[in-house]
């Protein structure tokens, strides 16, 4: 339980997809522009992500090891990613058009995001096993719900503030988020020191 509950923290506060290993950048910066829009965003990916370790995992680990094909994951991961995007994106036309609409491009997106292809390959790289698997998947959306709330906020502060012509907008926004990043380093020593 506490190799788990260390994976997870770790994959929320430490490792953080988009704020340390700057994955999942474009949904970040495109979408972070309203609340709503970002937690309708994260929960798709943290829905993509859990689904695709579900499916990635014992794939890689039953079919594509075993048989000396492990230098096909990466084809077969995104494959996997694409279908379950399509999946996600069908649903969520069907059932939450609004969202779909709010969402836009950056919906069809999330198979390309890397993150999502990121946290599938490091599970392997990791060597986890298939519940500690699930759990880094758990945390890794769960930390880009996190990073784009979190940025949500700053952004909306953003559009209120007074802020000089030539830094309106993407500068304004990069600067921001680099703030935001750095303030995740923080996190760096809690994990080692949270549960000794």
């Amino acid at each position: 339980m506490k190799e788990i509950l260390i994976i997870l923290v770790s994959a929320i506060l430490v490792d953080n997809f988009v704020l340390s290993k700057f994955m999942g950048i474009c949904p970040f910066l495109g979408v972070s522009k309203k609340l709503d829009s970002a937690v309708g965003m994260s929960a798709a990916v943290i829905f993509v992500m859990v689904l695709a370790t579900a499916a990635t995992w014992p794939i890689y680990t039953y079919l594509l090891a075993p048989n000396d094909l492990g230098y096909l994951n990466t084809v077969a991961f995104i494959l996997i990613i694409a279908a379950l995007v399509q999946l996600v994106e069908i649903i969520m036309k069907r059932y939450l058009p609004a969202l779909h609409k709010a969402l836009g491009v950056y919906l069809p997106l999330i198979t390309t995001n890397c993150a999502v292809l990121g946290v599938t390959l490091l599970n392997i790289d990791n060597t986890y096993n298939f519940v500690q698997s699930i759990f880094h998947a758990l945390g890794a959306g769960i930390g880009f719900m996190l990073a784009m709330v979190l940025f949500a906020g700053v952004r909306s502060r953003l559009e209120g503030a007074d802020i000089p012509e030539s830094f309106k907008g993407m500068p304004s926004t990069l600067i921001a988020a680099s703030i935001v990043s750095i303030s995740f380093m923080g996190f760096s020593g809690i994990v080692e020191n949270l549960f000794r």
